[in-house]
């Protein structure tokens, strides 16, 4: 075999090979953005898990010391709270998702390349 004859195989086999990796590319899938009632969803699954969480850990503590449901009270309200922090980040987290895409498309119509988030 000479070298060019050799160079040759080699580049069909590249061509060949990278046609097959195409092929076997899984497809864009269209439903990774999620819509806005997935993520109402999403925000009050954890306002409610953080309820019940807190519920099971005052239920739980009074049972052990054989209290007034004040450990449970006072549980439920931590788990209220921390229910609605997490809500507000989930909210914040898509506020700052929406606001870069509408600052992506604004750039887009305007001529400009997007804005890495990187200082200059």
């Amino acid at each position: 075999m000479t070298d060019d004859d050799q160079k040759q195989r080699m580049a069909q086999l590249e061509d060949r090979l990278a046609a097959a990796r195409k092929a076997q590319e899984p497809k864009p899938r269209a439903d990774e953005h999620y819509s806005m009632a997935n993520m109402a969803w999403r925000m009050v699954i954890e306002l409610v898990a953080g309820l019940g969480i807190g519920f099971g850990i005052g239920y739980g503590l009074d049972s052990l010391f054989g209290t007034l449901p004040i450990f449970m009270v006072l549980f439920i309200m931590l788990g209220l709270a921390a229910g609605v922090k997490t809500m507000l980040r989930s909210a914040q987290e898509i506020q700052e998702k929406t606001m870069a895409d509408e600052a992506e498309k604004n750039a887009k119509d305007r001529g400009e390349p997007p804005a890495t988030g990187e200082a200059d």
